[in-house]
C-alpha cells in the first residue's frame, strides 16, 4: 500500500471516530503488532491518546474496509492502465472516490465483461449511426439510418435498434449519473411490498406488510428485515422505485438530461425515447437491487448492533454472588431437572422430580426439594424460564411457605442457549457422566451465580436476545458479538485459579489453546500465587502475558496488586505511591480517603502518564472492583400464568429480556415476553429505547392490549398508560399503512452540464470503442 493510501486512510479513519490522526495511527501500529483492542484501550491510553473500546472498535472495522478499498483501487487502476485508457481525469476521479460503490461505477465502462448487445451493434458497424445522431439533432436518425442498412443489418429498424443499445450501454456505465441517480432514488424512492396471491393463509404473520409502503429512506430495520424474510419465503413482492406520480418522469429527465436533449429536434425526440427505454429496461432495475443491497445492509448493521448491545447487557448483568444454589430447568412430561452446585459452581447432587402430568407426584416433588436444601447451604433457586416454568415457580413458592427459618431465594433466569450448551462437545468434557437433560439444570444454577462466566460457554448467536439473526449475515454477525464478549470479559476481570477454559479463552492475548494451557498448569501444579507464575505455562510466552496480566485476578497471593487492574508492568509506580503515602501496600489498598489526597502528577514519569497513573490510584482504592450493577429480581404476580389471565390494566413487575430499535420485550411470566412500544417507555419522548431499559433490567409495566390469537402483548411503563407519544414519531407508525413522502411538483432538476460536459464525455467514449 502506498504511503498516500495510508495516509488517507488515517485522515478518514481520525474523522470518522473523532480523533486525530497521530492518535489513530498508534492505534493502528498497535492493532497491526497484535496488541488487543481491551488491551490497548486499558493499558495504552498514552499511545493513543485516551481512545476507547468503542472507538477502537470503530477505528477495526474501519481500517479493515479502508484497506480493501485502497487495495481495490489499486487493482482497478492496473487493469484500466493494462487497457491503455485511464486518462488523467478518469485516475484523478478514481483517486477521489470514497466508497467502493463509487469505485465500481466507475470501473464498470472497463470492466471485462460478456459480448453484449452494444458490442454486436459496434461490430456491425452502428457507431457512426449513434455519432452522426449524436452531432445533427435537427436530422432524422430514420433517414440517417438507412445509409447502415446491410446484409447484417436488415432494416431501419434493426439500425436505430442497434443504436439504441450503444446509447443505452454508454448512459448505464455513466458513473456521474448513476451517482446522481442513486442520490435521487436513496432520498424519494418508495419501498412496497404486497402479498403473493394464495400466499395468504401461509405468511399470516406477515399479514401487517400484505399491503404496505413507505420511504426507502425511513425503512427500520426490523420492518426491513421482516419484508426480505417474507420475500425470501415466497409471501411477500417487494420493490423499490420512484414515487410512482412523479418519480419516475424526473429519473428518465435525468437520464436524458446527460444527452442534452433540449430541442425539439427529430434527433432529441429520439434520444428522450432512449432515455427513458434505458431507465425503465436497464437503470431502474440497478437502482432496485443497488438500494435493496443498502438496505439489506443498513438493516444488518442496524440488527448487528441491537443483539450486541443486549447481549452486551446480558453478559454485564448483575451476579447473584458466590452462594449455593439449586438450579430448576422445567418441563412437564420429561420432569424437572435439578441440579445443586456449590459456591464455587461445583455440582454436588441431581435429580430429577415429576411434579406435574402425567406423574403429577407434587408432595414427592417438594419432599425431594425440601430434603436438598435441608441437606445444602442453599441460598437461591434458579428457575429457568421455559416450558413450565410458572408452574415450577408456584410449586417452589408453595414449598417455601411452609419451611421455617432463612429461606432460599427463587428467581426465575433466562433458559436461552442452556440446551445448546448442555448437548455441546464443551459439556460432555465437563459432565462427561452427567446427562444431557441435566447439565441444563447446573447451567441454570450457574448462570445466576455469574452470568457472565456461565454464558461464555454458549455461542453468543445462541443466547437469543436479536432478532432476525438468522436473515443478517452471518460471519460479521459472529465477529461482532465474539467482540462484546471479549469487552465484557476484560471489563470485569477473571479469577486465574477460579475460571474454566471457556472463560479464560476471552481474556485479552490467550486464546483457546493458551487457555487450556494455563488449566492444565493450575491442575498440575496447583493455584497460581503471582501473576509471574503464568510465564511458567507451555507457550505462554513474553508478549502473551503483557496482553492478559492486567486483567487476571489472583486473591489472597503472593503480591497484593495481582488482586488489582494494575498492570505488573506499572507496579513501580503503584508502589512509588505507597511509598510516599507512608503505609503498608495491602493497608492502602481500599483506603479511598487517604488516596485521593495524593497527586496524580506527582507520579507521572517518561513511561507512565496521567491517565495510566489516575488509572493505578483508582484501582488501589477499589482493588478488583466488579463493574456489574447490584443483584435484584423480579417478582412475578400471583394467579397470573398465562396470557388468557392478563387482562387491560393490571400493573405487573417484569425482567427485559430483549431491547430492539422499536422497543423492549419483557417477561412477566406468561411464556410469551410483552412488548413495551418505544412510545410506551416514559412519559417524555424517546428515541433510543437503550435510553430508557436495557437487557435484565427489573421494571414495572401495566397491560395495555392482548392479542392471545397472535400471542401478543402490548405492556406500557408510563404513568398515563396508553396516551399518545408526547412527540409524534415518524418511525411508530403501525406496519401496514402507506406513509410515504409528499409528491413534489414541478419541473425536475436537470442534471446536465451546462456546457454540454457530460455529452462530449459520451461521445468521446463511444468514440474510444
Amino acid at each position: 500500500m502506498t504511503k498516500a493510501s495510508s495516509h488517507r486512510i488515517l485522515q478518514t479513519i481520525a474523522h470518522d471516530i473523532a480523533a486525530r490522526p497521530e492518535q489513530v495511527n498508534a492505534a493502528v501500529q498497535l492493532l497491526d503488532d497484535g496488541a488487543t483492542v481491551p488491551f490497548v484501550a486499558r493499558y495504552r491510553k498514552e499511545a493513543t491518546g485516551g481512545l476507547d473500546d468503542s472507538q477502537l472498535r470503530l477505528l477495526s472495522e474501519r481500517l479493515t474496509y479502508l484497506r480493501d478499498l485502497e487495495a481495490r483501487r489499486e487493482t482497478i487502476v492496473k487493469s484500466i492502465k493494462d487497457q491503455d485508457k485511464l486518462t488523467e481525469d478518469l485516475a484523478r476521479a478514481i483517486a477521489q472516490a470514497d466508497t467502493k460503490a463509487q469505485l465500481e461505477d466507475l470501473y464498470l465502462p472497463y470492466k471485462p465483461k460478456r459480448r453484449t448487445r452494444a458490442m454486436i451493434a459496434r461490430e456491425n458497424g452502428l457507431g457512426p449511426l449513434v455519432e452522426a445522431i449524436l452531432a445533427d439533432r435537427n436530422a432524422d436518425p430514420e433517414t440517417l439510418a438507412q445509409a447502415f442498412v446491410t446484409e447484417t443489418v436488415p432494416s431501419v429498424k434493426d439500425a436505430l435498434n442497434g443504436a439504441r443499445d450503444i446509447v443505452a450501454e454508454s448512459l448505464s456505465e455513466n458513473a456521474e449519473l448513476i451517482g446522481r441517480l442513486r442520490d435521487f432514488m436513496q432520498k424519494d424512492a418508495i419501498l412496497s411490498a404486497k402479498v403473493i396471491e394464495g400466499q395468504e393463509q401461509k405468511g399470516a404473520k406477515f399479514s401487517d406488510y400484505f399491503t404496505h409502503s413507505e420511504s426507502w429512506a425511513d425503512v427500520p430495520s426490523h420492518r426491513a428485515l421482516a419484508m426480505m424474510r417474507a420475500s425470501n419465503e415466497g409471501v411477500l413482492s417487494v420493490d423499490i422505485a420512484p414515487d410512482p406520480e412523479t418519480g419516475t418522469a424526473r429519473a428518465e429527465a435525468m437520464v436524458a438530461a446527460v444527452l442534452q436533449t433540449a430541442s425539439e429536434g427529430p434527433g432529441d425526440q429520439w434520444l428522450r425515447k432512449v432515455a427513458g427505454w434505458t431507465w425503465r429496461v436497464k437503470l431502474s432495475l440497478t437502482m432496485m437491487l443497488d438500494l435493496m443491497g443498502d438496505l439489506r445492509k443498513r438493516a444488518q448493521d442496524e440488527a448487528i448492533r441491537v443483539f450486541a448491545r443486549n447481549l452486551k447487557d446480558l453478559l454485564l448483568a448483575a451476579p447473584a454472588g458466590a452462594k449455593c444454589t439449586i438450579g430448576l430447568d422445567p418441563g412437564i412430561r420429561t420432569g424437572v431437572k435439578v441440579a445443586v452446585v456449590d459456591a464455587t459452581g461445583k455440582v454436588l447432587e441431581t435429580d430429577t422430580i415429576y411434579p406435574f402430568q402425567p406423574k403429577n407426584d407434587l408432595r414427592g416433588a417438594q419432599a425431594a426439594l425440601a430434603a436438598l436444601i435441608g441437606k445444602y447451604p442453599v441460598e437461591l433457586i434458579a428457575i429457568g424460564n421455559g416450558t413450565a416454568s410458572r408452574e415450577t415457580e408456584k410449586m417452589v413458592a408453595d414449598l417455601l411457605q411452609d419451611i421455617t427459618g432463612p429461606k432460599p431465594t427463587k428467581v426465575v433466569v433466562s433458559e436461552a442457549g442452556a440446551s445448546v450448551y448442555s448437548a455441546s462437545e464443551l459439556a460432555a468434557r465437563e459432565f462427561p457422566d452427567l446427562d444431557v437433560s441435566l447439565r441444563g439444570a447446573v447451567s441454570i444454577a450457574r448462570r445466576l451465580q455469574d452470568p457472565l462466566a456461565e454464558l461464555v460457554k454458549i455461542e453468543p448467536k445462541s443466547i437469543g436476545v436479536g432478532q432476525y439473526q438468522h436473515d443478517v449475515d452471518q460471519y460479521q454477525l459472529g465477529r461482532a458479538l465474539e467482540a462484546v464478549v471479549e469487552d465484557a470479559v476484560n471489563a470485569v476481570g477473571v479469577d486465574l485459579n477460579m475460571a474454566s477454559a471457556p472463560l479464560l479463552a476471552r481474556v485479552s492475548g490467550l486464546g483457546e489453546a493458551l487457555a487450556e494451557a494455563v488449566v492444565a498448569h493450575r491442575n498440575a501444579n496447583g493455584a497460581f500465587r503471582t501473576r509471574r507464575q503464568l510465564l511458567n505455562v507451555a507457550r505462554l510466552g513474553p508478549r502473551a502475558f503483557e496482553q492478559c496480566a492486567g486483567f487476571l485476578r489472583i486473591a489472597n497471593g503472593d503480591e497484593p496488586l495481582d488482586a488489582s487492574a494494575v498492570h505488573p508492568e506499572a507496579y513501580g509506580v503503584a508502589r512509588r505511591i505507597v511509598q510516599a503515602c507512608g503505609r503498608d501496600l495491602r493497608t492502602l489498598m481500599g483506603d479511598e480517603q487517604r488516596l485521593r489526597n495524593v497527586q496524580a502528577e506527582d507520579f507521572v514519569d517518561d513511561q507512565f502518564g496521567l491517565p495510566t497513573v489516575r488509572d493505578i490510584l483508582s484501582e488501589l482504592e477499589k482493588p478488583g472492583r466488579d463493574p456489574r450493577p447490584g443483584f435484584k429480581t423480579a417478582s412475578f404476580a400471583d394467579g397470573i400464568e398465562d396470557i388468557k389471565d392478563l387482562k387491560p390494566g393490571l400493573l405487573l413487575e417484569g425482567t427485559v429480556t430483549n431491547v430492539a430499535a422499536f422497543g423492549a420485550f419483557v417477561d412477566i411470566g406468561v411464556h410469551q415476553d410483552g412488548l413495551v412500544h418505544v412510545s410506551q417507555l416514559a412519559d417524555r419522548f424517546v428515541k433510543d429505547p437503550h435510553e430508557v431499559v436495557k437487557a435484565g433490567d427489573v421494571v414495572k409495566v401495566r397491560v395495555t392490549e392482548i392479542d392471545i390469537p397472535r400471542k401478543r402483548i402490548g405492556l406500557s411503563m408510563r404513568k398515563d398508560a396508553g396516551k399518545p407519544d408526547p412527540k409524534p414519531r415518524a418511525d411508530t407508525q403501525k406496519p401496514g399503512k402507506i406513509h410515504k413522502k409528499a409528491p413534489q411538483h414541478g419541473k425536475s432538476t436537470p442534471v446536465g452540464n451546462p456546457n454540454g460536459a457530460l455529452g462530449a464525455a459520451l461521445l468521446n467514449a463511444m468514440k474510444q470503442r
